[in-house]
């Protein structure tokens, strides 16, 4: 027989129990979800079972199941409540790179607290209440400036896929220093630094070697370097627009 029940846990009704005497207090979906975001900011998505969630939560694994039926669920819930934080208006302003540079800004917060988040939004689709907002909010942007869906979808990948991709980069640096012992600056000087200066010696590579010697942004701290790249995206995107609708957008503010 098929199974009939609904394949997102966002179709499922919360489950309502009420505690009583002589019974075991209840749980909430929320509540599960938040002691799983927890353990996963503090030791990584991996240690999210429900075996561990039910051991902080003083209760039996099986007892869970009934809030949350499957562990992709519970990513889906992890997802959507850190996509929670991020603090945006109800609706655009009508300045569409005001709003995807806090949009940008606000992301980054979100998943440099919760190392797991990117790489779960990149390994699955997921279409919580929170994410919606998000991503109606990023649509919006573009809404209203002569643009057809297809180029707004477009832009708006483009500028997540620049926003992920960095947000997983600077990642990667933070938990090398956390597996090293090395913060970016000590690896790059004691560690790869003699390797670099010998390559560089060497004049196999010369654009690595201007890379090295006279990049400004790689330097740079890494919110300013975000921003430069970021702005570098919104530039380009600006640009897009512009030949698609013959308007010329308002170039962006320095910062």
């Amino acid at each position: 027989m098929a199974d009939e029940e609904p394949t997102s846990i966002w179709m499922q009704p919360e489950r309502q129990e009420r505690s009583g005497p002589g019974r075991r207090p209840g749980y909430s979906r929320e509540q599960i979800t938040r002691t799983a975001i927890r353990i996963a900011d503090a030791e990584g998505v991996e240690a999210t079972t429900m075996r561990r969630i039910a051991c902080e939560l003083g209760t039996g694994a099986m007892s869970l199941y009934r809030y949350v039926p499957r562990r992709h669920d519970l990513f889906d819930l992890m997802i959507d409540l850190a996509m929670g934080e991020i603090e945006l208006p109800d609706s655009p302003s009508g300045d569409w790179r005001s709003d995807l540079t806090l949009l940008a800004r606000q992301t980054r917060a979100a998943g440099l607290r919760h190392p797991w988040l990117i790489a779960l939004l990149a390994g699955r689709p997921t279409l919580g209440p929170n994410l919606l907002r998000v991503h109606e909010f990023t649509l919006g942007a573009f809404d209203g400036i002569g643009l057809d869906i297809d180029d707004i979808t477009g832009f708006a990948d483009m500028l997540n896929d620049y926003i992920h991709s960095a947000i997983r980069r600077e990642i990667g640096w933070l938990e090398e220093a956390r597996r090293t012992g090395l913060d970016p600056e000590r690896w790059k000087r004691d560690y790869i630094g003699p390797y670099v200066r010998q390559v560089v010696a060497s004049g196999t590579f010369p654009l690595f070697n201007r890379t090295v010697l006279n990049s400004r942004t790689a330097h740079l701290a890494p919110d300013k370097r975000f921003q430069h790249g970021l702005d570098r995206i919104l530039d380009a995107i600006a640009a897009l627009i512009t030949g698609a609708t013959g308007i010329r957008q308002t170039p962006a503010a320095s910062s």
